[in-house]
């Protein structure tokens, strides 16, 4: 992995001149967030030594470097799903390249179904705590001591400082627990069911292992997820990723409101 990075470290350091101090990922029909990055500099995916590249629909699969609130950051217009047949360490592989360019923090943002019946399609929502149904780590196998120990603690996984400022703002955003499938096949009306009985909110097939890694090398985090759909069974229709963009589309003004402010209170 170290040599690895090193070369995929030293192609994007040739391409940019500002160090990002935060990064965005940007999950489905999200990329709109992107929009307002000023003095952009773009990089294909496909063009980085050993990056891997996006294939779910929804996603373009760039990084995108500029300004954004007054902020050097690092967007990725496009994630990596375990569905897509990449491993966690690919994703962990990611992350750690984030950290290596500069990036101390990670706003993500996703597209997840509604379990809790109290939210609505197109609800921002402040993820406060995850679970992890993939049944994947990233960090299985050797440790790479150089980002963080063995065990890592997950009992306060994201950054509490960044998400009172953020309510201070939206007093009204709802917060709830997503919790992360594999995929790629949607959730059954049953296991919607029984995700609700462990207290989940929100379901989705993204996010966690990116958070498990970048919690593993010292990157505070925040997630914002868009409720895009009602989980399987509570409401009398098939669930379909057209809906979840239509829905991404429907909340782009206050989405990028939330996100822009999000970065101006750090």
């Amino acid at each position: 992995m170290k040599e690895k990075l090193e070369k995929t470290l030293d192609f994007i350091k040739s391409k940019i001149t500002d160090v990002p101090k935060v990064g965005l990922i940007l999950g489905s029909g999200l990329g709109f967030l992107a929009d307002n990055i000023e003095n952009k500099i773009e990089i294909k995916y496909e063009e980085i030594p050993y990056f891997p590249n996006s294939t779910a629909p929804g996603h373009e699969g760039k990084l995108i470097f500029g300004k954004l609130s007054g902020k050097n950051v690092v967007a990725l217009k496009g994630r990596f799903h375990l569905y897509e047949g990449w491993s966690p360490e690919v994703i962990k592989f990611v992350i750690y390249t984030l950290k290596m360019l500069g990036v101390e923090r990670l706003l993500i943002t996703n597209a997840s179904g509604a379990i809790n019946k109290t939210f609505n399609p197109g609800d921002i929502v402040l993820v406060k705590d995850v679970i992890n149904f993939q049944f994947r780590n990233p960090l299985r196998g050797p440790n790479e001591e150089k980002f963080g120990p063995r065990f890592p603690d997950m009992s306060k996984i994201f950054d509490e400082h960044w998400a009172k400022k953020v309510k201070k703002f939206f007093p009204d955003i709802k917060e709830g627990v997503y919790l992360a499938v594999l995929g790629p096949s949607y959730e059954t009306p049953a296991e919607i069911k029984a995700f609700r009985k462990f207290g989940a909110d929100l379901v989705g097939m993204s996010t966690v292992p990116e958070i498990i890694a970048a919690r593993h090398c010292g990157i505070n985090c925040l997630v914002l997820s868009c409720a895009t759909n009602m989980a399987a069974g509570i409401l009398e229709k098939p669930l379909s990723h057209v809906e979840v963009l239509e829905i991404a589309n429907k909340v782009k003004s206050g989405f990028s409101k939330i996100v822009l402010k999000s970065l101006e209170v750090l």
